[in-house]
């Protein structure tokens, strides 16, 4: 099993990269977050990495954290989520972001995802939703929709998904209520873009 890779990115896509390591070229999907953070070829890189084994193919997905890592492997544990579904999801937004979107029982974020229809968010929610709630369904709602809230306001004022995500992912999580996580994201976005 290959847990892990280092070396340097010889070829990079919106979908994937390249990691050379000891002059063998390594194909890694990768998540949006994952090469948002591998800048330019060359870059000396570590990549937590997933083998996927099927019978016509042998497919590595990587992710810049053990943290994104291990929620791919559990939501490619429930039946009817392969590993391109998996990436599509942690592509949607912060790891407690979807934690927090499945505790709290919202499908329709879930839909969001290309090949994600109802019944496979549904699913989803139901295999997991005991273990991304840790016992606070009520208030992982309410934070979830201070979230929404916070994304779809910031995204009316011109920012990019992309943007956005990543200034509220950086919010710290004690920041809590729509409002405060909007004020703390523009002063995040403030300075990236000034």
């Amino acid at each position: 099993m290959i847990v892990s890779l280092e070396g340097k990115i010889v070829f990079r896509t919106d979908r994937f990269l390249i990691i050379e390591v000891g002059g063998v070229g390594y194909k890694v999907f990768a998540n949006a977050e994952t090469l948002r953070k591998v800048h330019q070829k060359e870059d000396l890189v570590k990549i937590f990495t997933n083998l996927y084994l099927r019978e016509d193919a042998i497919e590595l997905y990587g992710f810049w954290t053990l943290a994104e890592l291990d929620f791919f492997e559990t939501l490619n544990r429930v039946s009817g989520v392969g590993p391109r579904t998996a990436l599509g999801i942690l592509g949607m937004g912060p790891i407690d972001m979807l934690k927090k979107a499945i505790a709290a029982g919202q499908t329709s974020y879930l839909t969001k995802v290309s090949g994600i229809g109802r019944k496979t968010a549904e699913k989803i929610i139901i295999e997991l939703r005991e273990k991304m709630g840790e016992g606070k369904g009520v208030e992982s709602s309410e934070e979830f929709r201070a979230e929404e809230d916070a994304l779809e306001a910031l995204r009316s004022l011109g920012y990019s998904l992309n943007q956005v995500r990543q200034a509220l992912s950086e919010v710290p999580p004690e920041i809590k209520g729509a409002q405060d996580r909007i004020k703390a994201a523009l002063k995040i976005l403030g300075r990236q873009n000034g």
